[in-house]
């Protein structure tokens, strides 16, 4: 175990955190983290990543990457996307899945930490068009625990897929849980 990860794990425990981990995590899959409701999501994903075995990118609104934290979300694996247009970002992703042999990309599903109607679709229909499966990540501030919940192939039928991924995060809270938005998508 690296340095880094020892130290992160040993951190998440100080905390009184748990770290959940999935057996056979597959080579190629989107991460949809669930709920995001608080700026303190974001610091408990990067210890989490830091103490789980393997990378991942993160995607995050491109104002997060102007001026001089810029350089630093990069280099913590953001990748940011324009909320605000089209801009083909679910095809270049769904294309960087193909061309690469391993590949994690983290997505908050809601696309902000304010309630929400429902999901934003573009976690469900990067996995679909690169044909990669979903594993669901959390930061439960209920339990205390903090990691990857389950991984599931898309059958591409939406009510039934999201009814599986709705079961996977029952019962789970974010920090500000009246901000946790319906799981389904808009």
């Amino acid at each position: 175990m690296s340095l880094l990860r020892g130290a992160a794990r040993f951190t998440l425990k100080l905390l009184g955190w748990k770290l959940m981990e999935i057996p056979q995590l597959p080579a190629k899959a989107v991460v949809i983290a669930y709920p995001h409701t608080s700026n303190r999501d974001f610091p408990m994903t990067l210890l989490a990543l830091a103490a789980l075995p393997y990378s991942a990118q993160w995607v995050g609104k491109d104002t997060l990457f102007r001026g001089p934290l810029g350089p630093i979300m990069r280099a913590l694996g953001g990748v940011a996307v324009n909320r605000r247009e089209r801009t083909g970002f679910v095809e270049r992703v769904a294309d960087e899945f193909r061309k690469r042999e391993s590949f994690h990309l983290i997505i908050a599903t809601e696309g902000t930490r304010r309630l929400q109607a429902g999901w934003k679709s573009g976690f469900y229909r990067i996995a679909l068009a690169a044909a990669v499966p979903v594993i669901m990540a959390v930061v439960d501030y209920g339990k205390r625990e903090v990691g990857l919940l389950s991984c599931i192939e898309l059958t591409g039928n939406e009510a039934a897929d999201m009814a599986r991924i709705a079961a996977c995060y029952e019962g789970r809270k974010g920090y500000h849980p009246e901000n946790a938005s319906p799981i389904r998508l808009l």
